[in-house]
């Protein structure tokens, strides 16, 4: 066999392309191939429609998961459509606000309008129609919720939103505030300027009797504010400037005897009525905490300050709520608040004066400024806590510590140690109150005088157990005087009851002579 049929033979499962020379040997290569066995036949068939199958298994997987990742799109989409203008989230109860036609959830919208908000929370359009339930939209976030059941609010968070709005329940916004008035840029510090009221034809339906002259229009008749305050004018508690005394809307407290105009800014610039205060700065338990002057109220004892705050935060009380019982406790009190006037609390907290005669302690009080109340809240706070004490929510472990000696005079409440042992909130008795409150004068009763019968008895006729020792000190400059009654104008003791006296006598034609001294003091000797 030649070179060229051993190449042949070699390659027999390669198809080879030979030339015309070599046709003869081609045909042989070609005929010593193996054919295939019948058996393996089926097996290609089979192999064919398994691997049609599995196209198909793997078409419709495929096809199953762009449905699943659609369907995901498509409700990620449509949740953040439907997002809550105010909290974000997928809303829940959803109310439409008209004529802007956005929504929010119920229970948002609500909490919106209770906090002052008079306008769209959107975009601050003004609605004067009713806020009403969109039952439409809940149509789609139901549907929403069947195909994708994790886009859904918390039971907490649906719980707390029932608690704030009820389904159905329509809304309105209330009207609009008035403006406040504009701000007194680049005005003169001498002269006085025209308060709201001052104006004819003012918004307010008030003007003043006397208004006060605009330096800007009226100079020769400018009020000088070295003149003191215009009349029946003052200055308002908060924004300072010029109220009318006798306007609608101003109010004074009862307790710093402040005016404040009820016009700049709302809810501040008022004296409202005691129970319906709102204490300045204490809007809730962390102004409590931020507070100085609390830790101040139980003498730096940061530890019954700690655990108050605790008991507050577990109970959910506002400092609102102490406020209003300590002014339902102090206003049950036969004193009321003369107490607090007494301590000078409401003096001088304003940077403004007080208009008017002060009414005393006892007077009537109705109103009360947001400064005052703070004072009356700081005032009640710690008998708040001893009274809160004692309806039994405490923990054992702080009800069965062991009471200081010395009780809330205790001067080592600062140490950590010693206040985490004992406790120091305990409740006085009456007279261990009144003797706290009320300083103890004390005086000597005075000496009984000497009887002129006792002055002219012989020492041995009355006996003494122990007499004293008398050491009378008189200058040598004295000069005895003899027309001066001595039993009128000393007052000596009789008996064994007589002490000794180290006196000093001035020179003075009021006193008692030498000679009268020692005629009164030898029966002692």
């Amino acid at each position: 066999m030649s070179a060229d049929e051993a190449y042949v033979v070699t390659n027999l499962t390669q198809p080879s392309l030979v030339s015309s020379g070599l046709h003869g040997q081609a045909v042989i290569a070609t005929s010593l191939k193996r054919r295939a066995s019948p058996a393996f036949e089926g097996m290609q068939e089979e192999a064919s429609r398994k691997r049609l199958k599995e196209d198909q298994e793997s078409e419709d997987l495929s096809v199953m998961d762009n449905s699943t990742s659609f369907t995901s799109n498509l409700a990620d989409t449509m949740a953040e459509d439907l997002q809550c203008g105010c909290c974000s989230e997928l809303v829940y109860r959803p109310v439409l606000v008209l004529p802007c036609q956005h929504f929010f959830c119920g229970s948002c919208c609500s909490l919106w309008i209770r906090n002052g908000g008079a306008n769209c929370p959107a975009c601050r359009g003004v609605s004067n129609a009713l806020v009403t339930p969109f039952r439409g939209l809940q149509a789609v976030v139901d549907t929403l919720l069947r195909f994708a059941p994790h886009k859904a609010r918390t039971d907490r968070e649906r719980q707390q939103a029932d608690e704030i709005y009820k389904p159905g329940q329509s809304l309105r916004f209330p009207a609009p505030r008035e403006a406040s008035p504009e701000p007194p840029f680049n005005q003169s510090t001498e002269y006085a300027y025209p308060c709201p009221h001052c104006a004819p034809g003012n918004p307010f339906g008030y003007r003043c009797p006397q208004p006060i002259p605009d330096p800007n229009t009226d100079a020769d008749h400018a009020w000088p504010l070295d003149n003191g305050l215009p009349p029946g004018h003052g200055h308002c508690g908060n924004c300072e400037t010029f109220v009318a005394l006798l306007a609608p809307t101003t109010t004074k407290c009862d307790m710093c005897r402040v005016s404040f105009c009820g016009i700049g800014v709302q809810g501040r610039c008022l004296a409202a009525p005691i129970l319906a205060q709102h204490p300045h700065g204490m809007a809730d338990l962390s102004d409590l905490i931020q507070s100085s002057e609390v830790y101040d109220c139980f003498d730096r004892n940061n530890v019954e300050v700690e655990i108050m705050f605790d008991y507050l935060q577990a109970q959910q009380i506002l400092p609102r709520q102490i406020y209003r019982e300590v002014v339902q406790h102090l206003q049950s009190q036969p004193y009321g608040f003369a107490p607090l006037f007494e301590q000078e609390l409401f003096t001088e907290i304003h940077n403004v004066a007080s208009v008017g005669p002060d009414p005393g302690p006892d007077a009537p009080r109705s109103r009360i400024c947001r400064l005052c109340a703070t004072e009356v809240l700081l005032y009640g706070l710690r008998d708040w806590w001893i009274r809160e004490r004692q309806k039994g929510f405490l923990d054992e472990s702080v009800t069965s510590r062991q009471d200081c000696p010395d009780g809330g005079m205790c001067r080592r409440q600062s140490d950590l140690a010693h206040a985490k042992e004992f406790n120091h909130i305990i409740a006085l008795t009456e007279p261990q109150a009144e003797i706290a409150s009320e300083p103890i004068a004390v005086q000597n009763p005075p000496l009984p005088l000497v009887p002129e019968s006792m002055a002219s008895m012989e020492p041995a006729t009355v006996a003494y157990a122990a007499p004293p020792t008398i050491l009378p000190t008189v200058p040598e400059s004295y000069e005895p005087r003899t027309d001066h009654n001595i039993t009128s104008a000393m007052s000596i003791p009789p008996g064994s009851t007589g002490l000794a006296f180290l006196l000093d006598l001035p020179t003075d034609t009021r006193s008692a002579s030498t000679s009268d001294f020692h005629n009164a003091a030898r029966p002692f000797s």
